[in-house]
């Protein structure tokens, strides 16, 4: 490969980079790149380097090394964040602490953590990432984060109310779970021990109840005392819909350890609440015997069939068949028998009676000399 220049009339030469080669005894050459757009000081060097010369001494002397942090899924949480209209939930918050509410919120996103992980993710000193530099935080305090939590815990009753406004107005769906974290320490005044979903037996827990709509988009969060039932919180949930989102027909989708029988009597029906649960059990077998048994006929159309019972008075019921499941429980049930057998196989050999493969002969030969 070589550079050559061609004139090129009235117009400056064009630097071209050229290959020869033979074809049929003859010597060609092709262009490979037009490279006048460089610079001359550029174009040299790279004469020196086909020539198999060296154009620089060291990088050193012409690059200067920046350091490089990751930034896409950086841009992608902040470009959702500002379209969601985060910015306006901390429109009242300190002018410091707006941008800082909006690094926090983004990096619960990208890299939860506590709040001195969190610091120390977005200080210029210890990033991971281009959070800090993009907005501006990254000479921030760990005190600075701590302030910006007491502002969003007195900002979160507003905050909520702006989303039910958004989110749930003409909605009648509702779907509330919750779920526990446990944690070290004994300065959390709701920390106690309780039913743990992490396993951590041995340690206080708190739990948090989720307020979501129909397409899983978030609305509220309460934080409860450890120790707290699943159904015990379904009432102040119910009360923070009346009273404070101002949302009067309601339909709560829980499961059957959430939404008990109790609950709906004692909360849901006088309030004038719909709900969608499923029964228990001993509830499923009762009606299946009130009914059943069930024709799988009886699935073919919908999947579904509605039906009323004298021990659900007011209730609409579905049943529904799920192949999906009824194959699981089919391949389960194969599995277990199977494993039963191999397991009273091993017993029947390991108890079947010993027969003695020695004849008289071989016996008398080997008893001890003074025994015969």
């Amino acid at each position: 490969m070589y550079i050559e220049a061609v004139a090129n009339r009235n117009s400056p030469p064009a630097v071209l980079l050229r290959e020869s080669y033979r074809e049929d005894g003859r010597v060609r050459k092709r262009t490979l790149a037009n490279l006048s757009c460089l610079s001359d000081d550029v174009i040299e060097g790279l004469k020196v380097l086909l020539r198999g010369g060296v154009a620089v001494a060291s990088a050193a002397e012409v690059f200067s090394v920046e350091r490089s942090l990751p930034h896409g899924h950086v841009a992608a949480v902040l470009g959702s964040a500002r379209g969601s209209g985060a910015m306006s939930w901390f429109g009242s918050a300190p002018k410091e602490l707006q941008p800082l509410l909006l690094a926090m919120l983004t990096a619960r996103v990208i890299a939860p953590a506590s709040k001195l992980a969190t610091h120390r993710l977005l200080h210029d000193d210890t990033a991971s990432s281009s959070l800090g530099r993009v907005l501006g935080v990254g000479q921030c305090d760990a005190d600075d984060l701590y302030r910006a939590l007491d502002w969003l815990h007195g900002a979160q009753p507003a905050i909520e109310r702006r989303l039910a406004r958004q989110h749930l107005v003409g909605s009648t769906l509702v779907l509330y779970d919750l779920t526990s974290t446990w944690l070290t320490g004994r300065c959390c005044e709701l920390a106690a021990r309780g039913h743990s979903r992490d396993g951590k037996r041995d340690d206080p827990q708190i739990v948090f109840g989720l307020i979501c709509t129909s397409e899983g988009c978030p609305i509220a969060v309460e934080v409860f005392p450890g120790n707290t039932a699943d159904p015990a919180t379904v009432a102040a949930q119910v009360s923070k819909l009346h009273t404070r989102f101002g949302i009067e027909r309601i339909v709560w989708a829980g499961d059957r350890g959430m939404l008990t029988s109790a609950r709906i009597e004692q909360v849901l029906k006088p309030q004038g609440m719909d709900w969608v649960s499923s029964l228990r059990n001993s509830q499923v077998m009762q009606l299946a015997g009130e009914h059943g048994p069930f024709q799988p006929s009886l699935f073919d159309e919908r999947n579904l069939i509605e039906l009323t019972s004298e021990h659900f008075p007011g209730e609409r019921l579905v049943v529904c068949r799920n192949p999906l499941l009824a194959e699981a429980r089919a391949r389960q049930r194969l599995e277990l028998l199977a494993a039963t057998e191999a397991d009273l196989s091993r017993i029947a050999a390991a108890t079947r009676p010993l027969r003695c493969a020695w004849g008289a002969s071989s016996r008398a030969s080997t008893w001890p000399s003074t025994w015969r």
